[in-house]
């Protein structure tokens, strides 16, 4: 038996390809199938069955793109009303994939149709679970992506959701978790590469605490997730269209600028110290990163028109695969080169970077404004004295709340507050980029807690 993780390090997924003798079944896959098909073909298995955990809200699902292209048995919670056909997984069904059996466990809590898989070879031993957005590795999946009215009930079913799948299975069995590898769909940050069930056992709250204090800890812990989840649920029951990963159209500087100046988003997809040095004015900056789609999808006005600038064609694809797997298609042209040859006459924009201990050095002989983007929860833990606090998901509604002036911006490592200062910079502001880990702050003695 063999398990094949499909690693989505820019949303903090995982997929999977179980193959067997000649046979495939494939778990949570993303929307680029293409990775799944070059796996299954490595494998030289055929793909009979496509398994969801749960509807996704952190990303569209190439799972009825993958089970139409391939011939495969399309397999979802019941109890999902989704747009096409599927077979519906209840308790206690066995999907038969030859080779392999899939039991299905109903986990509600993430979602309240939420399903597990345990993985048996035909002779009835065990080789892993398959949890979704139940147990993750030392945390669990959030539960209040559904509705505020229903966390709290969908917080008590995780907890028992995941005390089901330690009793029922043996300790040395593995787990297999769709989410917790950076994704938003974590209650509270994950921790290590692979577990067992008897590794959860010794670490996992809903396992070490009491029913009510695992509840109390995880509301408590819930932080803001990206915008774009509202949109994944619909896409992924009305059934997303086939993926699209052709290289956009050429736009050249002319109409860069017209872009630009009619309000269109234009996103520049290099290095932020290089978007920070030169940039065509009205552009914005998000580096391409492992962090860049999460923030991407959270700060973009659904639906808009995108024009994407890179380095090279190769970066604007990478650019275009990770914007597709939140459902982003409206991809409507890419310029890529020297950004000087893009800039159709203009001047080029740019400001300073620097780090805290330049700040540090700045405060002993001046005031100096400051803007922390990070979330709430990390500002009250340890911030900047007197330094407003507008977490990056929030700025572009709140840009008439930046101290005016020279304002110099942070986050915990530079990557938010290198986006925070192309929208400043964008609307006018005289802003230096702080791309540095915040913990030099600390270093240095110039933070406080509440």
């Amino acid at each position: 038996m063999d398990v094949s993780i499909i690693e989505t390090s820019g949303l903090g997924d995982r997929s999977y390809l179980i193959s067997r003798d000649g046979i495939a079944v494939v778990i949570d896959p993303q929307r680029d199938i293409d990775r799944v098909l070059t796996l299954a073909e490595s494998r030289a298995a055929r793909i009979t069955h496509v398994l969801e955990t749960h509807l996704h809200n952190d990303y569209v699902s190439g799972g009825l793109e993958l089970s139409r292209t391939v011939g495969a048995d399309y397999v979802v919670p019941a109890g999902d009303d989704v747009g096409y056909p599927r077979r519906a997984a209840v308790d206690g069904d066995v999907i038969d994939a030859g080779p392999m059996r899939l039991e299905v466990l109903h986990t509600p809590g993430h979602t309240p149709h939420h399903v597990s898989y345990v993985l048996r070879d035909d002779a009835g031993a065990i080789h892993g679970v398959f949890t979704g957005g139940s147990m993750l590795f030392g945390t669990t999946g959030r539960t209040d992506l559904i509705s505020a009215q229903d966390t709290e009930a969908l917080t008590h079913a995780q907890f028992h959701s995941v005390r089901m799948l330690a009793d029922r299975l043996p300790p040395e069995t593995p787990v297999y978790p769709t989410h917790g590898f950076g994704s938003f769909c974590s209650a509270t940050p994950a921790s290590g590469d692979a577990s067992t069930i008897g590794e959860q056992r010794r670490s996992n709250p809903a396992l070490t605490k009491d029913e009510q204090s695992f509840v109390d800890e995880l509301l408590a812990g819930l932080s803001a997730y990206p915008a774009y989840y509202a949109h994944m649920g619909v896409i992924n029951r009305e059934g997303p269209a086939p993926v699209d990963l052709t290289p956009p159209e050429p736009v050249d500087p002319d109409e860069l600028r017209r872009r630009i100046e009619a309000g269109e988003w234009v996103v520049d997809l290099r290095n932020r110290t290089a978007f920070a040095a030169g940039h065509l004015r009205g552009t914005l900056g998000f580096e391409l990163s492992d962090s860049f789609v999460a923030y991407f999808g959270w700060l973009y006005p659904w639906g808009a028109p995108l024009t994407l600038i890179g380095d090279s064609p190769e970066q604007i694809a990478d650019g275009r695969r990770e914007l597709v797997r939140i459902g982003v298609d409206r991809l409507i042209g890419a310029a890529s080169g020297d950004i000087d040859d893009m800039r159709a006459g203009s001047p080029l924009g740019s400001y300073p970077t620097a780090d805290f201990a330049r700040l540090a050095e700045q405060r002993k002989t001046a005031t100096v404004a400051v803007l922390d983007v990070r979330q709430r929860k990390e500002y009250d833990e340890a911030h900047i004295p007197e330094a407003a606090n507008i977490p990056l998901h929030e700025l572009p509604a709140r840009l008439a709340d930046v101290p005016a002036g020279p304002i110099w911006v942070h986050c915990g490592s530079g990557y938010r507050a290198s986006i925070a200062a192309s929208f400043l910079d964008r609307a006018g502001h005289d802003v230096v980029l702080i791309d540095d880990l915040f913990d030099q702050a600390r270093k240095l003695g110039i933070t406080s807690s509440r």
